[in-house]
C-alpha cells in the first residue's frame, strides 16, 4: 500500500547540514500524523535523516535509494 505523501521538500544537489535544517523546517508545516516526504542526493543524508528522526522523535517510515536519490517518508508524531 502507498503512503499518501502530504508534503514533498526535495532537497537534491544540497549537502550536509541542510538536507537535516529543511527537513527540520518542514516537518512543522505539516500536521501530527501526516507524512514529509524528502528527496536528496547528499550521499550522507541516509545517516543524517536516520540520526536526526532518531533525535526529534518523529518516525522514519521508508528510506529509499533509486539511483543517486535518495528518498525519506517521515511521519510527523509531535
Amino acid at each position: 500500500m502507498a503512503l499518501k505523501v502530504d508534503k514533498l521538500l526535495d532537497c537534491s544537489g544540497l549537502l550536509c547540514p541542510l538536507p537535516v535544517i529543511r527537513t527540520n523546517k518542514a516537518i512543522k508545516e505539516v500536521n501530527v500524523g501526516q507524512i514529509l516526504e524528502v528527496w536528496a542526493t547528499d550521499p550522507g543524508a541516509p545517516k543524517d535523516l536516520e540520526a536526526w528522526a532518531r533525535q526529534t522523535g518523529h518516525e522514519l517510515l521508508e528510506s529509499v535509494t533509486e539511483g543517486s536519490k535518495f528518498i525519506f517518508r517521515i511521519r510527523r508524531t509531535h
